[in-house]
């Protein structure tokens, strides 16, 4: 189960994860357990780019088969970016959630947000894993 769980990312209880890249920014999707729960994903709304978002505040909305869920943004900042790819193919966020399924880019208001995250031993005891 581990091997769900990549080890250089952040997690959220939410079930959102977070990746610090290089220039700054902070890319953010869900996780593998939360597409698991989900089932098949049919549809996803993105916040817009240049909205600015609370720490927790709702960012997005992702459906499914099963149930429509919303997004949180782990950390307050400014949207810099979308997937775009994920909006025209939703079915992204089951089959490469933590790639090519990502959800967007913030640019952090305060990196000391991401210390209040989980890394993935913590998240993997949190979801039972």
């Amino acid at each position: 189960m581990m091997s769900t769980i990549p080890a250089e990312l952040k997690y959220v209880e939410s079930h959102e994860w977070l990746r610090q890249e290089a220039d700054g920014t902070v890319t953010v999707g869900i996780t593998h357990h939360a597409q698991e729960l989900l089932g098949d994903v049919v549809f996803v709304e993105l916040p817009k780019v240049g909205s600015v978002l609370d720490k927790d505040g709702q960012a997005g909305v992702v459906e499914s088969v099963k149930a429509a869920s919303d997004v949180y943004c782990p950390i307050a900042g400014e949207v810099v970016a979308i997937n775009e790819e994920l909006e025209a193919s939703p079915e992204l966020a089951n089959t490469d959630p933590y790639s090519d399924g990502w959800f967007f880019k913030i640019k952090p208001m305060n990196l000391a947000d991401l210390d209040g995250c989980m890394n993935a031993a913590a998240y993997a005891k949190e979801i039972g894993a």
